[in-house]
């Protein structure tokens, strides 16, 4: 198959990619780096002119003033040139429904002649989208990446790329993508729970890791516990990173003699990589039901990955609590209490460690992954 995967925000389109390649199919991806992050990809449509420090300037003036990037342009202009040579693939698939990372005005006549030029097209629902979005809005759940803006309405700037979703222009790109694809799958539960009763629904996929590429080295605890948590200062507020700070600061306090604490911020993908490999604990996110990818590579690698375990996550891999990753709620002395069962108890790291990478390669092996969403796609139509 000749497959074309559109956006990177995580690794998951890279991953799935390689897995896709390992049983012979011809894949194209393209991105535009996420920013920071500088993922991978064959064809990059990234803002490069508008990043010079002149027109950056006016950037920053047009937006303030408007809410609108001027850099969409250039984005849109390189799609638009790389799309003579999007045909007759196969399968398309976009990671988000705003795979472009422009504004709908331009996305939506893109992704209607990208659709009209191919065979099969798929969306994702892997991060914000105008249905989890809508959902979470209504507090359906105990907790969502919503709560602190629905708990405290002032932080509404903060939640701008979260609450773009249900605007107007937003929800025309999401009515384009569900009406020309062939339907919607989810990366995680967090994405699963919105969609469940969706007609265009079609079923949960788990990220796919590349566990051949991620080296599983078991903890060895012989000295300081070290503990990671590396912060994005744009999604710090939607992953409750305050929590992990404030837990941090008791911590240290108490137990200073037998940890050492980094905190990184806005790291690209490789240099976060780098020191997080030194940890034993990483603090990912609170607001969340299933794990995120920064999350599972680190379970790949045998981390201790404080993140999103919830009942549902255990009920449907069948799995009990604490064994594989240790759920973060959006409780300060919830996460003391369980940094301090584990400092005060190392042989749960060793034993965690060794499930967490047991688990990865069980349920979210790159290659197993690849070939579900082969079959997802054939089927589908």
């Amino acid at each position: 198959m000749k497959i074309l995967l559109i956006g990177e925000f995580s690794r998951l389109h890279n991953s799935l990619k390689e897995g896709l390649e390992h049983h012979g199919h011809e894949v194209v991806l393209v991105g535009n780096g996420d920013l920071f992050k500088n993922f991978p990809v064959d064809i990059d449509i990234s803002v490069k002119a508008f990043n010079k420090p002149f027109l950056v300037f006016i950037r920053k003036v047009i937006h303030k003033l408007t809410k609108f990037d001027i850099a969409d342009f250039e984005v849109s202009y390189k799609f638009k040139k790389a799309l003579k040579n999007f045909h007759n693939f196969d399968v398309v698939q976009l990671i988000n429904e705003d795979a472009l990372s422009i504004h709908p005005m331009l996305q939506i006549p893109l992704l209607s002649k990208l659709a009209k030029q191919n065979k099969k097209i798929f969306l994702l629902s892997c991060g914000d989208d105008y249905t989890n979005i809508s959902y979470y809005l209504k507090e359906k759940e105990a907790y969502s990446i919503l709560t602190p803006y629905l708990d405290n309405k002032s932080l509404k700037n903060q939640f701008y790329y979260s609450l773009k979703y249900v605007t107007t222009p937003y929800k025309k790109l999401h009515d384009l993508l569900y009406n020309t694809s062939c339907g919607v799958i989810a990366s995680d539960m967090d994405y699963h729970i919105p969609l469940k009763d969706n007609k265009f629904y079609l079923g949960l996929i788990p990220n796919p890791v590349n566990t051949d590429k991620i080296i599983f080295k078991p903890l060895q605890i012989d000295g300081k516990i070290c503990i990671f948590h590396g912060v994005n200062t744009l999604s710090k507020v939607k992953k409750g990173s305050q929590f992990f700070m404030d837990a941090l600061e008791i911590i240290q306090e108490k137990y200073a003699d037998k940890i050492e604490v980094q905190i990184t911020y806005n790291l690209p993908y490789k240099k976060y990589i780098e020191i997080y490999n030194q940890a034993h604990i990483v603090l990912d996110q609170v607001y969340s039901f299933d794990q995120g990818y920064n999350a599972l590579e680190a379970m790949a690698k045998g981390k201790v990955v404080f993140t999103g375990a919830e009942k549902e996550w255990l009920n449907y891999y069948d799995l009990e609590e604490n064994s594989i990753a240790i759920n973060a709620l959006p409780e300060t002395q919830k996460i003391v209490e369980k940094l301090e069962w584990l400092i005060l108890h190392p042989e749960k790291l060793t034993e965690i460690s060794k499930n967490a990478r047991d688990f990865i390669e069980k349920e979210h092996d790159y290659i197993k992954i690849a070939k579900i969403y082969l079959k997802k796609w054939k089927a589908s139509s």
